[in-house]
């Protein structure tokens, strides 16, 4: 049982026997850094139920809880703040619970419930760039988080392979490509396919140009571009099943497959499911039937089914169009459908999508709940914000995007450059050192991006993020790496074996790293709840922050008392499988020595 539900119960205990009342819930927090105490009761709620003055209120409560609970050795009262003494004792047993522990904080997997995450979901006429790169980072960390907190996990995506943005490649490389390939070329197929997507947009300009100054209106040049008609002509070929058509779909396609899948590769990021747009886009028209015969929907006059939901605060949404056609939200309902058929232990489903889309899924969540769905419930949009470059936006027709190939490259090559400015490499390989960077470079790259708030917009700077101080990746690493070179001269001078089961007194700087890896299970729990990696990211950097003190201020191998020193190695071995574990959830490597 944690300290916090230990002390809840005996504060309300103790308002029952001292003020006749029942407490519905008791509010903690920490303990200000300025004043003594481990963790503080928040007595200003309660007096709601019990009257008279706060800071005697808190006294009558302190001196119970001093006398009822073993692990309370004293106590003050600041204004309406009771802070709490916590003995060493308790501390101590519990670093000696959780020492040997592996996965500490880890919730062993509860198969009866399980979690479906999709992330990337990209379009398959262009390779991933920085905005991808947040979306991956995002959904494969949440999952690993779900999966640590004790739930069953699927990581999957929807990969749009069909469609006028497809059509519009396939058309450029066929007219402009002179058969190239990927082997003729040399570049990855997502890259080669990327830039017929371009090339496309620019002949297109250049006949609404064109169209213009021989005196057509802008708007009608915009829809009658030549090369526009025969992207068309083209997505209707395809879906009428053209030979030709389809065989180059699957070809261009198969080159972007092999691209995305040495990215994926790269950035370390995984999935167990693939569904494919041109599998799912006709998906959900027999659920608007169903739908349209229980009332969900309505048919209008033209033919098209719409949804009314402006008793809910938002509008009408189409569903199906008047020629019968399906609209995205009549796949992403029969996409939803469809995955809990495949997999029936799904309870809930997060989906890895830009904030763009908020009120997109708003409509999609809601519809699924009126159409009956029990598991709508547990449906959750994990809306997060752009990411911005100094530079600007990214604008992917016009080819100004960050590839990001391109970036993880340029990372690993901006650690390189640090590390070398630092000199600390000399008794590597130059192989050791490619892995270093990779791992430093990789590091600083998700860090950066999964420390703040899914929802807020990030300007990422590469430089600011391989910065050796500070809260970023790579000084977690090398606080970790420094820890291992402690771990090792412990090892070589037998300090582990001191006998630290006899210490009874810590020093305040070892009790505080206790308290901080105290926190770890419940947050884990609090990121997965709140689907957000910001809370493992700054906890590990709390953690860090906490060691380094303890390190500047307490001597760990060069303590005389051996029961002391064997403790503090101790600690520090267990704070290093801490940020390993950690940033395993965030997916960041960490390395044995910088």
């Amino acid at each position: 049982m944690g300290l916090e539900t230990i002390l809840e119960a005996k504060v309300k205990e103790a308002a029952t026997e001292l003020f006749s009342i029942e407490l519905p819930q008791v509010e903690f927090q920490p303990t200000r850094k300025d004043f003594e105490g481990d963790i503080t009761i928040v007595v200003f709620p309660m007096l709601r139920f019990i009257k008279g003055n706060p800071v005697q209120i808190g006294e009558q409560i302190g001196a119970y809880l001093e006398k009822e609970v073993e692990a309370v050795s004293g106590f003050n009262v600041i204004k309406g703040f009771l802070n709490i003494v916590i003995g060493d004792a308790f501390y101590v047993n519990f670093f000696k619970e959780i020492k040997d522990v592996a996965d500490y904080g880890f919730e062993a997997q509860k198969d009866d419930e399980a979690v479906m995450v999709e992330y990337s979901s990209p379009n398959t006429n262009k390779p991933l760039h920085l905005g991808h790169i947040r979306n991956n980072l995002l959904g494969y960390s949440v999952a690993e988080i779900l999966k640590a907190s004790g739930k069953k996990v699927y990581k999957t995506q929807i990969i749009n392979d069909r469609g006028i943005h497809i059509c519009k490649s396939m058309l450029a490389w066929k007219r402009f490509g002179n058969g190239e390939t990927p082997e003729s070329t040399g570049l990855k197929g997502d890259k080669l396919v990327g830039n017929y997507y371009v090339a496309f947009d620019k002949a297109y300009k250049k006949q609404v140009s064109e169209l213009v100054a021989s005196g057509t209106d802008k708007k009608v040049a915009e829809k009658e571009a030549p090369i526009l008609l025969e992207a068309q002509e083209m997505l209707q070929k395809w879906e009428a099943g053209d030979d030709e058509v389809v065989s180059l779909w699957k070809e261009m396609n198969g080159w972007v497959y092999e691209g995305f899948e040495e990215t994926y590769a790269n950035l370390g990021v995984d999935f167990d499911k693939l569904y494919y747009e041109s599998d799912t886009y006709l998906l959900g028209k027999d659920v608007v039937a169903q739908g349209l015969e229980k009332d969900v929907f309505y048919r209008k006059d033209d033919g098209s089914v719409w949804i009314d939901l402006t008793d809910e605060g938002l509008d009408e949404k189409i569903v199906l169009r008047s020629d019968g056609t399906a609209v995205y939200m009549t796949q992403d309902i029969g996409t939803a459908i469809q995955r809990v058929k495949d997999h029936p232990d799904v309870e809930g489903m997060v989906y890895t999508v830009g904030n763009e889309q908020d009120y997109h899924f708003k409509v999609l969540f809601l519809i699924l709940k009126k159409l009956g769905f029990s598991w709508s419930e547990n449906l959750h949009h994990l809306s997060y914000g752009m990411v911005d470059l100094p530079s600007g936006k990214m604008k992917s027709r016009e080819g100004t995007v960050v590839d990001a190939d391109d970036l993880m490259k340029e990372m690993a090559q901006t650690a390189a450059d640090i590390s070398e400015e630092l000199g600390k490499l000399e008794e590597y390989s130059e192989a050791q050192k490619q892995e270093l960077y990779k791992m430093i470079g990789l590091g600083a790259l998700k860090y950066y991006i999964l420390k703040v708030d899914p929802k807020k917009r990030i300007l990422f700077d590469p430089e600011e993020s391989v910065d050796f101080q500070g809260n970023t990746g790579p000084f977690i690493q090398y606080t970790f790496a420094r820890i291992q070179s402690i771990l090792r001269k412990a090892v070589e001078t037998n300090a582990f074996e001191g006998g630290s089961n006899n210490i009874e007194q810590l020093d305040p700087k070892e009790k505080e790293l206790i308290k901080q890896l105290q926190l770890f299970p419940e947050t884990i729990q609090l990121a997965a709840a709140n689907y957000s990696p910001a809370l493992i990211a700054n906890y590990t950097y709390d953690l860090v922050k906490e060691f380094n003190s303890f390190y500047q201020q307490v001597s760990i191998l060069g303590e005389t008392d051996a029961a002391k020193k064997a403790l503090r190695v101790q600690l520090a071995k267990k704070v290093s499988e801490v940020i390993e574990s950690s940033f395993r959830l965030l997916g960041i490597g960490v390395p044995e020595r910088m």
